[in-house]
């Protein structure tokens, strides 16, 4: 199965682009409980959808727990992607030092961001986000406050209060929305007790479109995810540095499924993007990139914009 391609968004800056999706997750926290509660919960989720406004990226559907986050967002870049959860790990941590006068609670705290290449892989991803809510003993996932799920396929709108984040004056979005930002083009809504409806920030039609529009086969992927093998895909594995013999079956995989052929036979252009791709989504060095890749280590830092080739 091919790459994963481009689709058409209108981004929060109101410029339309082409956007590719991104897991982001926020770990490393699993010695720190960085929402202590509810409301540390809601400033998290609020600081997740103000980030993305700043850094101009879309959420598709995120995941807060008490001591780690997962978000996926569609951006032009993993740069812009990364930015986006640089940002966030940045405006949380200024709040929750406001709020309980502790510092450097999240440094250390690892933002990594992978690329989602596949159809299968993004199903896999957008199914496991949610599930997350069980790391908080949810029991049911519709009735879990922090996260996106309940804002697909209309299972959970609200009918009753809404109260439109851009109507709040300069006073309340900075006492509800935790920021100072102006939030007056935003669609968000407020509920009775002033959390963000997910129906109204992410990225609806982009979820169910990746689950053929079909809400049963969304569930039954979230049924059906294995946890601990997209744990340890999206968290553990990106940071370990593997050996090179399993590094090239790695980027010869990826290959295969993006070109239909082996990283020996790629032309030029086309090991460019794949030494891009892996370099921001595996635990790499140049040296194993252009032993790996068969070229030279001067070639591989020039296309990284890396000085030297060490």
């Amino acid at each position: 199965m091919g790459y994963i391609k481009a689709v058409m968004r209108q981004l929060p800056s109101g410029m339309k682009s082409g956007v590719f999706p991104f897991h982001v997750s926020f770990e490393g926290l699993e010695k720190n409980i960085i929402c202590r509660d509810d409301e540390d919960c809601d400033t998290l989720v609020k600081c997740i959808f103000v980030c993305s406004l700043r850094k101009d990226v879309i959420v598709i559907i995120y995941a807060v727990v008490s001591n780690h986050a997962h978000v996926a967002v569609l951006a032009k870049t993993f740069g812009e992607a990364k930015a986006f959860g640089e940002e966030v790990k940045r405006t949380y941590s200024q709040l929750f030092r406001k709020r309980y006068g502790e510092t450097k609670v999240l440094k250390g705290t690892d933002v990594c961001i992978l690329a989602v290449d596949t159809l299968p892989y993004l199903r896999n991803v957008l199914s496991y986000i949610p599930r997350n809510a069980f790391d908080n003993g949810a029991t049911s996932l519709l009735d879990y406050k922090w996260t996106g799920f309940r804002a697909f396929f209309r299972q959970g709108n609200t009918s009753g209060y809404r109260l439109p984040v851009a109507s709040l004056s300069k006073r309340e979005s900075r006492a509800i929305m935790r920021t100072g930002d102006s939030l007056r083009k935003v669609p968000w809504m407020l509920n009775a007790n002033h959390e963000l409806e997910p129906d109204s920030a992410c990225d609806i039609d982009y979820l169910e479109m990746a689950f053929n529009r079909d809400a049963s086969f969304f569930y039954k992927c979230i049924g059906l995810v294995n946890s601990a093998e997209m744990t340890q895909k999206l968290i553990v594995a990106p940071r370990i540095m593997k050996t090179d013999a399993d590094f090239f079956k790695e980027i010869n995989s990826i290959s295969l499924r993006w070109f239909l052929t082996t990283v020996s036979d790629l032309p030029a252009s086309k090991k460019a993007r794949l030494i891009l791709y892996v370099y921001h989504t595996m635990k790499t060095t140049v040296p194993q990139l252009a032993r790996c890749f068969g070229i030279s280590r001067e070639d591989v830092a020039r296309l990284l914009h890396i000085r030297g080739g060490s």
